[in-house]
This record gives C-alpha cells, sequence and structure tokens, in this order.
C-alpha cells in the first residue's frame, strides 16, 4: 500500500461517524507496591499508592474510534451513582456524544476494581447488575437510535456486547433490522448469552474461544482449514456477510464470499491483552468503513491489536503510533 493512501486513509477517519451500542463500564486500577504476604492470610499485601480511572467495555471502543479522529456517538446504560457520573465525565473529556446514555435508579454502573502491584494484576473486584433492560429503558433506546440514524447518517454501527444487559434480543434484531433497511453495516463483537441472536450482520468478530464456545466445538490446532469451517458454521446460523476471528498469538483470520486468509501477528512484548479485542472491533470497523476493504480493515486491526498489549491495563490506540507502524508493515 502506498504510503500517500495510508495518510489519505488516516485522514479519512475523522470524517468517518460512528454509532456505538452496548455495555460501558469504568475500568478502575490501584496501583501499589508489594514486598510481603499479609500475616492474616497467605496473600500479597498491596501498598496503595495510586487510582486510576479509565473507560472500559463499549466505552473503550468509543474512545479508540475517538483517538482514531472518528466522530463517535455512545448508546448504552449507567446508574444513577457517582461511578456513571465519573465515566460520563471522562467520555465527555475525550469528545465522545454522550446524548443518548441513559441513567437508571435501577441498574448501578458496572465497575471493574483492578489491584496491580509490580504491574501485573494482584485481584479484580466486580460491581455490577448483569440483568436485561426493562421494556421502558429498550423502548428509549430504540427510539435514540433511531433519531440519531435519522439524523447524523453513521457510516458503521458497533454492537459491543459485554453481557452486562443492554443488547437484550429485541435491541439486536431492531437496530440491525433498521440498519439493513438504511444500508448501514453492522459489525459485532458479542458474547457467549447472545452469541448467535445477530443474524443478519455485516462483520460478526467473536475471539476464538467464544466461537468454541457459541458453536459447541472444539479445535486441535488453529489453521486456515478449522477457520474456514467455523465460518461456514457461523453463516449458516447467522446468514452474516464477514466473519472475522482474533486469534490471540496466532493473529487474526477473516472470512467472506470472496477470500478467506490468516494473518498472522507480529511480534511484540505483550504486557497485558486487557482492551485488545476493543481495539481491534473499533479499527477493523472504521477502516472497513471508510474503504470497504476488509482485507485492509483485518490487517490494521491486527497491528492495532499488538500495539495496545504492549500497555499496561486498558488504553486506546495511538493515532501516531498506529500510523507510523502500518507505514513501517504495510507501506511502500
Amino acid at each position: 500500500m502506498e504510503n500517500s493512501a495510508i495518510d489519505q486513509l488516516f485522514d479519512h477517519y475523522t470524517h468517518t461517524k460512528i454509532g456505538v451500542v452496548g455495555d460501558i463500564m469504568l475500568d478502575t486500577y490501584w496501583w501499589g507496591n508489594v514486598d510481603r504476604v499479609s500475616p492474616e492470610a497467605p496473600v500479597p499485601v498491596v501498598a496503595l499508592q495510586r487510582k486510576e480511572i479509565r473507560v472500559g467495555g463499549a466505552a473503550n471502543v468509543a474512545l479508540n474510534l475517538r483517538a482514531l479522529g472518528a466522530p463517535t456517538t455512545l448508546f448504552a446504560i449507567i446508574g444513577q451513582d457517582a461511578e456513571g457520573k465519573e465515566l460520563k465525565g471522562l467520555l465527555d473529556n475525550h469528545g465522545i456524544n454522550t446524548n443518548y446514555i441513559l441513567s437508571s435508579e435501577h441498574r448501578v454502573t458496572t465497575n471493574k476494581v483492578r489491584v496491580m502491584g509490580r504491574n501485573q494484576q494482584m485481584m479484580r473486584l466486580d460491581h455490577e447488575h448483569t440483568n436485561d433492560l426493562m421494556t421502558k429503558e429498550e423502548d428509549v433506546l430504540i427510539a435514540n437510535f433511531i433519531e440519531y440514524v435519522q439524523k447524523e447518517k453513521p457510516a458503521l454501527i458497533i454492537l459491543e456486547d459485554y453481557n452486562k444487559g443492554v443488547l437484550t434480543e429485541r435491541v439486536i434484531h431492531t437496530i440491525i433490522d433498521f440498519c439493513k433497511t438504511n444500508n448501514i453495516p453492522t459489525a459485532v463483537d458479542p458474547k457467549q448469552r447472545n452469541f448467535l441472536a445477530y443474524k443478519g450482520c455485516t462483520i460478526f468478530k467473536p475471539n476464538l474461544k467464544e466461537v468454541k464456545e457459541g458453536l459447541k466445538i472444539t479445535m486441535d490446532q488453529v489453521g486456515i482449514d478449522q477457520l474456514n469451517k467455523i465460518h461456514v458454521a457461523l453463516e449458516e446460523n447467522l446468514a452474516h456477510e464477514i466473519s472475522l476471528i482474533t486469534l490471540s498469538e496466532h493473529g487474526v483470520y477473516y472470512a467472506n464470499q470472496k477470500e478467506q486468509k490468516l494473518i498472522p501477528t507480529h511480534i511484540r512484548n505483550i504486557s497485558d491483552v486487557s482492551g485488545a479485542g476493543d481495539t481491534v472491533i473499533a479499527v477493523a470497523s472504521l477502516t472497513y468503513a471508510a474503504t470497504k476493504d476488509m482485507n485492509l480493515a483485518a490487517e490494521l486491526a491486527n497491528i492495532a491489536g499488538g500495539l495496545v498489549c504492549e500497555l499496561v491495563g486498558t488504553a486506546p490506540i495511538d493515532k501516531k503510533s498506529l500510523q507510523t507502524e502500518v507505514i513501517k508493515l504495510l507501506g511502500k
């Protein structure tokens, strides 16, 4: 790919509107030192030094999109609590449109608290509600979504599922059907609960573990023949257009009616895989929306996923770093 074309693509990101629907959360990090074991139990004592809050789940997908310059709108639900205010404030500070985020007195804002010592995660505490949205909440979310699409005419919609209740079957079916009617592609990052509910989507992006659980299959090895069979099985269930499967150290695989390809990973110094899937779906979706080139979308997503794994904790992709790496690996 010519370097000038890569530059043009990264410029085009800033004009590509994306909507994200799904489960948003706070990722809280308590950082400290570990130099002894507790006398009360055989556990390490973490001497806390600082607290850091970041956005997670669908919010991290939105943050990755904004980091690349894309105008981004979120559809989600939070609790009427301090964590919800913190989360919305972080999103607002990054220029993400939060006008359609609902607050509910019946839920808490999902907060995953990670205790970090020696740059390693020592413990995680989860505070959350995972029940499905109530019918009234679904009504408001769907009405807001239809209003947004008619007004903003986005290039693509991402459905980011973390099994926290926003993406109910009704919400999933309504959004995908409405997008198909309006010729807007949809990209899905699924979880097990509604794994096969995303019928008719454009891009379906599970990881290998989710595919095995969702289709109830086993794989002895990761190869193109086995992955092609998985694509066929997914297609039979979902009638979607494109499979994009992340394979950890084996890279990424994508398939559509015209081509199937296994793209190997690039060698990295892995520090933390947290949030890598969010980066992959964001970069793949944004690139596909801008170019309709799935090979290019998969190549860039593969590079971006590796880059964020070099960072500790959930963090968005850095646009300049990604552009430099794409030119290095794919440019001419």
